[in-house]
């Protein structure tokens, strides 16, 4: 009796060693299979991403033998030139610094899943140019400066260090052109960031509006109506900023329009609210976002 009891107990342990190893085969398996599932969405978005301006971004950061790292507070190692600097306050500010990834540093849980895409503003990056929007704005200009060219040459006037960063942690990028063109494209991503996108067409307010998960990492974004014509490079401002009425201020009357939020730039208070179709940041983060990994983490997590 003892050796059948002995017998039965050892057919137990072995079902039962046998099980695990087809539980952890199976997880296993599961495992692999989302990697894949996962990894294969990748590869599909890849074809959606402007590649070519993303080259621009490389070249418009690449440091030569000017270049001298320094000792800061950001997470990411960093650049400057010695020379290129104005004094605020009393503080040296330097006009343009270049980001590395900091070898002694761990970026895995910032790194983008590739499931996201930044939208560049270069409609805004456009209005900016002199002389255009800002001219007309300050009465020195008539409305013929209320079109101008489209700067395709990728003026970092807008989010430079955003843009940086997130280049840096792997997040894909298309511009303002390739949504108006193809306001479908932002469906394609779970999730969408939104910089200093102040100037936008209709069709990409539409699509941007539309999409489940945005996340507005910049105040003022979505504020004036323009139209773009790509037959002869240009944009024109249709509504928004005091135009053309002295009444209107943003062009689309978005409910959401957390304009008086990009006065802050120090971002003491930072937090991000939740709004219709996302997340909407309280303060202008150029500043802050090259310093913070929990930060940079939460963007990724939002």
């Amino acid at each position: 009796m003892r050796k059948i009891l002995c017998v039965i107990a050892a057919l137990l342990v072995i079902s039962i060693v046998l099980s695990i190893a087809v539980y952890a085969e199976s997880a296993n398996d599961i495992t692999k299979s989302s990697k894949k599932s996962e990894n294969t969405k990748s590869s599909k978005l890849d074809k959606y991403v402007n590649k070519e301006f993303e080259n621009k971004i490389t070249k418009q950061f690449a440091k030569d033998k000017n270049w001298t790292k320094i000792n800061s507070t950001s997470v990411f190692t960093t650049w400057i030139k010695t020379d290129d600097h104005h004094t605020k306050d009393g503080k040296k500010i330097w006009n343009k610094a270049i980001f590395e990834l900091d070898p002694t540093r761990k970026y895995d849980k910032v790194k983008s899943d590739k499931k996201t895409v930044v939208v560049y503003p270069i409609f805004t990056d456009s209005a900016y140019s002199e002389p255009g929007f800002y001219t007309y704005y300050r009465n020195e200009c008539d409305t013929k400066c209320l079109t101008i060219k489209i700067q395709n040459n990728f003026l970092p006037q807008a989010n430079p260090n955003a843009v940086q960063i997130l280049k840096l942690l792997d997040y894909s990028f298309i511009t303002d052109i390739d949504v108006d063109k193809n306001p479908q494209v932002l469906a394609k991503y779970d999730k969408v960031i939104i910089l200093h996108n102040e100037y936008v067409t209709k069709k990409e307010f539409n699509a941007i509006t539309a999409h489940p998960n945005v996340i507005y990492l910049y105040p003022n974004a979505l504020y004036a109506e323009i139209k773009a014509d790509y037959a002869k490079n240009t944009i024109m401002l249709i509504r928004g900023h005091n135009y053309p009425k002295s009444d209107i201020r943003n062009g689309f009357d978005w409910k959401f329009d957390n304009s008086p939020s990009e006065y802050d730039t120090a971002c003491k208070k930072m937090q991000f609210s939740r709004i219709d179709n996302g997340w909407m940041l309280n303060c202008y983060p150029e500043n802050i976002i090259h310093k913070s990994m929990r930060f940079l983490e939460t963007i990724k997590k939002l």
